[in-house]
């Protein structure tokens, strides 16, 4: 992946301010973990509007960054509870840091540092996991705007094997992981959306819809094993 410019872009509005409002929730970006999208909270506000109805409610929040979806869970399904993951350090520090912002209960929540599923329990199944995957493809770095690419952590952004590595390792090892009646959501690319769906085939997932977001783009699939 080729650098797009030597001198930095001006940093952007959300890492200035230090926060974000997401689904009601205030998200702190103090450690620059990735800046949560309007599109992201168009398909966690789906997902948790058909979640909140269940009675109880175990939910994985992977590929976490900021911890914003997750949280969002938790303040507005007030029997969840929810582990969330990302491999980086910097965004489970964010994570802990946005929990005690939101005032959530400890014993609501646990926070791994792990590459997808590797370190948590194996024997734990979800009610739901919800997932916001890296899926842009290295090489069209030309497209990535320079405030994004200049500031935000490439780890969250790009994915090898044209934006589809983490989404297929994902999806590959997600059905150990999900409860009987369990459900997922998955945010991709547009783009994406036949290699997605050539990939829950190949695993063998018995029913899939893919969604738009508010802006008409194909946006995330909802899930069941």
């Amino acid at each position: 992946m080729e650098k797009k410019k030597e001198v930095k872009s001006d940093l952007p509005k959300e890492y200035k301010k230090g926060s974000v409002k997401f689904l009601g929730c205030k998200i702190d970006l103090s450690l620059r973990t990735f800046i949560p999208r309007p599109e992201t909270g168009f398909w966690a506000e789906a997902a948790i509007n058909e979640l909140k109805s269940r009675p109880a409610l175990a939910v994985l929040d992977l590929f976490s960054g900021s911890g914003c979806v997750g949280i969002a869970v938790l303040k507005k399904i007030k029997n969840s509870s929810v582990d969330f993951c990302d491999i980086e350090l910097r965004a489970v520090r964010q994570i802990k840091k946005n929990l005690k912002i939101n005032k959530i209960d400890k014993k609501r929540y646990r926070v791994y540092c792990s590459d997808i599923f590797e370190k948590l329990p194996e024997e734990k199944l979800y009610d739901a996991i919800l997932a916001n995957p890296p899926y842009v493809d290295p090489d069209r770095v030309s497209e990535v705007q320079a405030t994004v690419f200049d500031h935000e952590p490439h780890v969250a952004l790009f994915s090898k094997k044209n934006g589809m590595a983490a989404i297929e390792k994902f999806l590959a090892q997600a059905k150990k992981h999900l409860g009987k009646s369990g459900v997922m959501y998955m945010e991709f690319d547009g783009a994406q959306a036949g290699l997605v769906e050539a990939i829950l085939k190949k695993e063998k997932y018995s029913s899939w819809r893919i969604f738009c977001d508010q802006f008409e783009q194909k946006r995330f699939v909802r899930i069941e094993i």
